[in-house]
């Protein structure tokens, strides 16, 4: 018999960020694959009988490969039961889903998407922001810092990450944002454009630093540091009340 997959976004850390649904699939999942950031308090739901096995990925550290965790996902849906692909932020935000779906849909294997709590609302609540002013900041953008080799994606759109008026949020940004920056300053993006470093999101090692973009190139380029962060700058990163 087949089993059921369900992807359920967890938020960015806080186990009160999950929405009803997601604890409701956690509640009621035969086995849960769970990234690093979607485990602690939140797997507190989970049945005490089920197989709880982690699959996280993270820059710097030995982690399985995406295949790998694909095709274990597949074995346990096949095995039949409710299982709950548990990934961190909204699954569909460079949660690497569509690979994982994929393999389902070759497999035969229904599967529903939980969308979740993604880390850029947590951390722009988190440093008191919204992330879109009228005139001012009318788009968003949402950028990965980093590509398959950890280096910094050769094919960005240099010209839209320059653009004064947006508000950009970089994924795993750290350790390529001292050349990225000096791409974009060379752009014109001015370095005193407002900045935001926020690690550990949702968590209690949650922390927020306010500082100019060249400041923060210069922090990133002496240390990176270990925890998780999103860096986002723009006209509402300087933290000014909204009209």
């Amino acid at each position: 018999m087949t089993g059921f997959v369900s992807f359920v976004g967890s938020g960015p850390g806080d186990p009160e960020l999950l929405t009803l649904k997601a604890v409701d699939r956690l509640k009621r999942a035969d086995a849960i694959l769970f990234d690093d950031l979607s485990a602690g308090p939140i797997l507190s739901h989970a049945r005490a009988d089920a197989d709880l096995v982690g699959v996280g990925k993270r820059a710097g550290r030995p982690s399985p490969r995406q295949h790998h965790i694909s095709r274990l996902l597949v074995d346990y849906a096949k095995g039949g039961g409710r299982i709950v692909r548990l990934k961190s932020g909204d699954a569909g935000l460079f949660g690497r889903l569509e690979e994982e779906l994929i393999a389902l849909r070759e497999a035969g294997i229904p599967y529903e998407i939980v969308p979740g709590v993604a880390s850029p609302l947590a951390a722009a609540a988190a440093a008191g922001i919204p992330l879109t002013r009228r005139m001012t900041a009318r788009r968003v953008q949402f950028v990965t810092g980093h590509d398959a080799e950890g280096k910094l994606p050769a094919d960005l759109d240099l010209g839209a990450l320059a653009d004064p008026s947006a508000c950009t949020v970089i994924f795993m940004g750290k350790r390529t944002f001292p050349a990225l920056s000096a791409q974009l300053f060379a752009r014109g993006l001015p370095t005193e454009t407002p900045a935001i470093l926020a690690e550990a999101v949702g968590t209690p090692e949650q922390t927020i630093q306010r500082m100019t973009m060249g400041a923060l190139a210069g922090k990133l380029a002496k240390s990176v540091g270990t925890k998780p962060a999103l860096i986002l700058y723009g006209p509402l990163a300087a933290g000014e009340a909204d009209d």
